[in-house]
């Protein structure tokens, strides 16, 4: 599988290979006597993540997540594929946000390491106010709670991925993943935090690559920007990733991958037109929804399948996205193909962190808020925070 999605996004080479070959007998050695948590782990990158631990065998590996059917598909996929092992393998179905989760938490919590992978991660999200509090509550609040009962029960490590829109975010997700990380940075001081940006997962599941599988499979028509470019990793490079920010990541670090000619820019309209092909059919390209929806009905049968491509003017999206800033440095002689960054804290943080907090409660409590309230209380805590609103939204089109 990971081949394949290689040669959709344009790449014939893994990016952590080298890397992996030199860390591989320390990983081993240090998940064998480990004890893991990961939370929203049964997402795309969640289940990477689980698969590389528990092929190494840990003492203990739970998993939790709000979605029982991903659970009980990633535990088939695990016995199907790796089998079993000797340590301690158990799933939850639980929201983090809830007493059951704490409850949870309290009869046991005896972890080395808690992987925080759950977030809201759609731009789409940019339209509705009550979904935007909700990726506040996940993306932030829920962060430092699980920070918070990791500190009271003596973990070692908390690891919690970030994002490529965290870097000068244009879109609320962005943001509220770089005040996750001002979190972050705050609670490094009480324990050891790692964390790390990259790039969209490919085929990740509600991403735009794979609806690509969705539309085939439902006989729709592909649609995709034309000048929108991104840097891919595949899933299970998310979950390499993943495991040596948080194993070999120093407290405070920000872990990315480095730009090279393996890690390239691609256009979306790119892949779904490698896509389309590797299906067995030649894009036929529309010039309207309407035709392209018309045209799904018959085109197939011709060997043919209907697709759209036009320039984005959707709320919150950028040309291109970065690693990181022109004021962060990048450390890169540790690893190969990753590099460090220290997370960079505003003045006064604890005060700023403060306050943010307090005005979205405030919100909470009177049960009523609108977009232009959250966009404040965030332009408050970010300055730099350059929303690009454009009163279009990803789901205002096919």
């Amino acid at each position: 599988m990971t081949n394949t999605i290689l040669n959709l996004i344009g790449r014939k080479n893994e990016l952590f290979n080298d890397d992996l070959k030199v860390l591989n007998d320390e990983l081993k050695a240090i998940v064998t006597k480990s004890k893991f948590l990961i939370l929203g782990g049964a997402g795309t990158i969640g289940q990477a993540v689980t698969k590389e631990i528990f092929k190494r065998n840990p003492l203990k590996l739970h998993v939790v997540d709000l979605s029982e059917n991903n659970l009980v598909e990633l535990v088939r996929d695990i016995r199907s594929s790796l089998g079993y092992i000797n340590g301690d393998f158990k799933t939850f179905a639980l929201d983090i946000g809830s007493v059951p989760y704490d409850a949870f938490i309290e009869s046991d919590g005896n972890y080395d390491y808690v992987l925080n992978l759950s977030a809201l991660k759609h731009v789409r999200n940019e339209e509705d106010p009550f979904t935007l509090m909700r990726m506040l509550d996940v993306n932030i609040f829920n962060t430092e709670k699980t920070i918070q009962q990791s500190i009271d029960k003596g973990v070692n490590k908390y690891f919690c991925v970030s994002t490529d829109k965290a870097t000068d975010p244009v879109n609320m997700m962005g943001a509220s993943k770089r005040i996750m990380e001002l979190f972050l940075s705050q609670k490094s001081k009480d324990i050891s935090i790692s964390s790390a940006r990259f790039a969209n997962v490919a085929f990740s599941d509600g991403s735009l690559l794979h609806s690509f599988e969705q539309r085939i499979t439902k006989q729709q028509p592909i649609v995709a920007p034309n000048d929108i470019q991104r840097y891919f990793i595949t899933p299970e490079e998310s979950g390499q990733l993943c495991l040596i920010a948080c194993i070999f990541g120093r407290n405070n670090e920000i872990l990315i991958p480095k730009l090279s000619e393996t890690l390239k820019p691609v256009r979306f309209d790119e892949i779904a037109v490698n896509f389309i092909e590797s299906q067995g059919y030649k894009p036929y390209l529309c010039s309207t929804e309407e035709e392209a929806r018309k045209l799904a009905k018959t085109l197939p049968k011709q060997g043919k399948w209907p697709c759209l491509f036009t320039t984005t003017n959707t709320t919150g999206e950028k040309e291109m996205e970065a690693f990181f800033t022109t004021t962060e440095t990048v450390e890169n002689n540790r690893f190969k193909s990753i590099g460090i960054i220290k997370n960079q804290a505003l003045g006064n943080n604890d005060k700023n962190l403060k306050e943010f907090a307090h005005s979205i409660n405030q919100l909470r409590e009177k049960k009523s808020w609108n977009k232009t309230d959250l966009s404040r209380i965030i332009h408050n805590l970010l300055p730099n925070f350059n929303h690009l609103e454009t009163e279009t939204y990803l789901d205002h089109k096919m």
